[in-house]
């Protein structure tokens, strides 16, 4: 079970039992996704994750199946590899029946197939008997819904609640409902065929007798609804029939990279799916949530960085994602949102809590990071594609980034951006590690505000270089002038400030007194992907990154092993995130070290090996690895699937193999590329540069790696250096 609770006015997951199960099932689509045991059922156990959520809300705490009075045998349980479904064989255990005879175990197969659809989950339940008799048996449906708020399952206390109204029966549905404080109506409606023999608001029961191989089938289907009653939802085969449509297990926007080992392919399969799911049916567009179960929403840095992830072979993310927070760009001040005028969303709400402004996140701008980041991306996006109608959309949008972090993001004037909250409910820490305890000196005291990152001075720098590249294609060459001096100064600035002799990488932060933040941490590695770190020094960090002290065996760790902080079990002060190794093998890579970055895909691939659905968390415990553990430690309440860290994959692969697409140039440039120990080669197949596709591949010959095109249709040219 997990609860949420404020430390220091901090929000953040706490696990109050084992949730480190990997045997949960996720389904989802859009702004719907349900959370189940192996089983198949939803079961009410205190303050959990398990649930059917639409909208921030869950409309089911409670749908579990019993076959005569007792939870069947599970015989297996598996989500289709593009997630699409969850199907689980199931068979009866040794039972009495009616005739006061026993019903022996395995003598009914029970298959349960479940999936998700806009607003709706449905459920066939199909019925096999294989004894040489007839057989009795009941079926029983269990259900409830206690519409609690996605921040209430997390363990928010609530000082009142709205409205639970009446259950009703209609004909063959049962319907729970409930008048939130927001004054929304939230129904949800339980439809089953055939007709139960008896329903009510809490059960729906069968009893069916099979002849021996004789088949029978249950279907039900559960809609969610806001406002709006008896809304016509599509029929199960309809539904199903549109859900297998279009299906491609194994690519992303067509590009698709296989290679000889199925296990690898099974990880790229994984994760293109992960993203597909997290996307498909947004109401955003293509914009990737970032995670399920708490983070099924819009997070800028989140949607930012798995755009960044998958640019080089899917740049429709980056679109999708430029365009929702360029038309949610804060316009004016609001410290109870910690908005200001060109900043960048850092997470928007639709539920209750949101509404009602229980909690400050209908849209919260509390993030130090968005901003720079989303002009990166538009640089970047530019440079991959060479849009200029798209860009000129939000070229406005870009430039009020520009202006917020002069005016607005460096607050003390002294040339580095730096944070410190408004809202009186908002983050403390408002980086990617934003626990209350993520930013501290090396004497374990923690920094006090206002507080420079030293990732976010290495964001800014790119996205000012970002910038000038795109106002020169805008025919703006004095604010490209500008904004390329701006960035040399801050560089400048930054290798005075941050850097540490003696620990051999830079300063985790400054603090409100200019003090450096002397710490070891995988924030130095972001430096090096915006390139504002020197040659020297970027390889001293890759040094530094890659000891013992931080790479864990299984990934760079987010804290030292020496520090004072350190705790491999912490969320951010000694865990392993995979997005956060992606993002170092990119900086590596960079700097002419793609075989460091071929050392960190190593490592997250052994990791997903032992993961169930080779599913990398959104992250793991930073234990050292151990010949005698199997797979690395697992964070108890880790969002699985995460956006981000189904993205790593890919741009880690990016950086090992040096690749990098320009489209005004029609070229794909591979630089210094390798492979990692367990690959020999790596097929990418359909990636497209503007109006041209080509198939290449890349294969280790001895000690050298090779690039061979094999296939080429349109002006595209595949270049190879080093």
């Amino acid at each position: 079970m997990t609860d949420i609770v404020r430390v220091e006015d901090e929000y953040y997951v706490r696990a109050s039992s084992a949730l480190a199960d990997d045997r949960t099932r996720v389904l989802k689509y859009g702004d719907t996704f349900a959370v189940f045991n192996r089983y198949g059922d939803i079961e009410a156990f205190g303050a959990s994750q398990f649930g059917l959520f639409h909208a921030e809300a869950r409309h089911l705490s409670r749908f579990a199946l019993r076959v005569n009075q007792q939870q069947p045998q599970l015989l297996s349980s598996t989500i289709r590899e593009d997630n699409s479904f969850l199907s689980v064989d199931l068979t009866n255990l040794d039972s009495p029946t009616k005739n006061d005879d026993t019903l022996p175990r395995g003598t009914v197969h029970i298959f349960r197939l479940q999936f998700v659809r806009a607003a709706s989950f449905y459920q066939h339940i199909r019925l096999l008997n294989y004894g040489r008799d007839p057989v009795h048996i009941s079926l029983l449906f269990s259900f409830d819904g206690d519409f609690a708020d996605i921040f209430e399952v997390r363990g928010t206390k609530r000082a009142c609640k709205g409205e639970r109204l009446p259950d009703e029966v209609e004909g063959n549905a049962a319907v729970l409902a409930y008048k939130g404080l927001d004054g929304v109506l939230r129904r949800t409606r339980l439809e089953f065929s055939p007709q139960p023999e008896s329903l009510t608001t809490r059960e729906a029961c069968f009893q069916i007798t099979l002849e021996p191989k004789q088949e029978k089938s249950i279907f039900s289907t559960v809609s969610c609804e806001r406002n709006r009653a008896n809304k016509k939802f599509p029929p199960f085969r309809t539904a199903f029939r549109d859900l297998q449509r279009d299906f491609d297990p194994t690519s992303i926007d067509e590009c698709r990279i296989t290679t000889p080992s199925e296990s690898f392919n099974s990880w790229l399969n994984r994760s293109a799916a992960d993203l597909r799911m997290l996307t498909e049916g947004n109401p955003e567009g293509p914009y990737p949530y970032a995670g399920v179960p708490w983070f099924d929403t819009v997070f800028g840095r989140d949607g930012i960085i798995t755009a960044l992830e998958c640019l080089w072979m899917a740049p429709r993310f980056a679109e999708g994602v430029l365009k929702y927070l360029a038309e949610t760009q804060a316009t004016e001040e609001l410290p109870e949102q910690d908005a200001e005028p060109g900043k960048i969303l850092h997470e928007m709400r639709r539920g209750e809590m949101a509404a009602t402004k229980e909690v400050p996140f209908g849209r919260y701008y509390g993030s130090i990071d968005s901003t720079p980041l989303f002009v990166l991306l538009a640089g970047s996006y530019f440079v991959r594609t060479g849009n200029s109608a798209f860009l000129k959309s939000i070229w406005p949008n870009i430039k009020r980034a520009l202006n917020w972090m002069d005016e607005y993001g460096d607050c003390d004037g002294d040339g580095f951006v730096e944070y410190e909250r408004h809202s009186s409910k908002g983050l403390v820490q408002q980086g990617w590690k934003d626990s209350q305890d993520s930013v501290f000196h090396a004497d374990g005291r923690l920094a006090e505000p206002p507080i420079a990152l030293c990732e976010v001075q290495g964001y800014v720098y790119a996205a000012k270089r970002s910038a000038a590249l795109i106002a020169r294609a805008f025919d703006e060459p004095d604010l490209a002038k500008q904004l390329d001096s701006e960035a040399e100064t801050l560089r400048t600035k930054f290798e005075e400030a941050f850097w540490c002799d003696d620990l051999g990488t830079y300063a985790l932060a400054l603090d409100g007194q200019k003090q450096q933040c002397r710490v070891r941490t995988s924030n130095a590695g972001h430096a090096l992907f915006c390139k504002i770190a020197s040659q020297e020094r970027a390889e001293a960090v890759a040094e530094s990154l890659m000891s013992r002290q931080c790479f864990s065996g299984w990934g760079v760790r987010t804290v030292g092993a020496s520090e004072s902080r350190y705790n491999p079990m912490s969320y951010h002060n000694g865990s392993v995130w995979p997005h956060d190794n992606a993002l170092v093998g990119l900086g590596f890579s960079l700097y002419g070290m793609q075989q460091r970055a071929c050392e960190i895909l190593d490592g997250l691939y052994e990791a997903s090996r032992y993961v169930e659905l080779q599913r990398l968390p959104e992250l793991f415990c930073g234990f050292h690895k151990r010949p005698e553990a199997s797979g690395p430690t697992l964070y108890p309440v880790a969002c699985a699937p995460q956006a981000w860290a189904a993205g790593s994959v890919f741009l880690l692969l990016q950086a090992c193999l040096g690749l990098e697409a320009r489209d005004r140039q029609r070229k794909v440039y591979l630089a210094n590329p390798r492979l990692p120990a367990n690959l020999d080669e790596v097929r990418i197949q359909n990636f497209r540069l503007g109006g041209a596709v080509a198939d290449f591949l890349i294969r280790r010959r001895g000690s050298e790696v090779a690039v061979h095109v094999l296939r080429k249709d349109g002006d595209i040219d595949i270049l190879k250096s080093g």
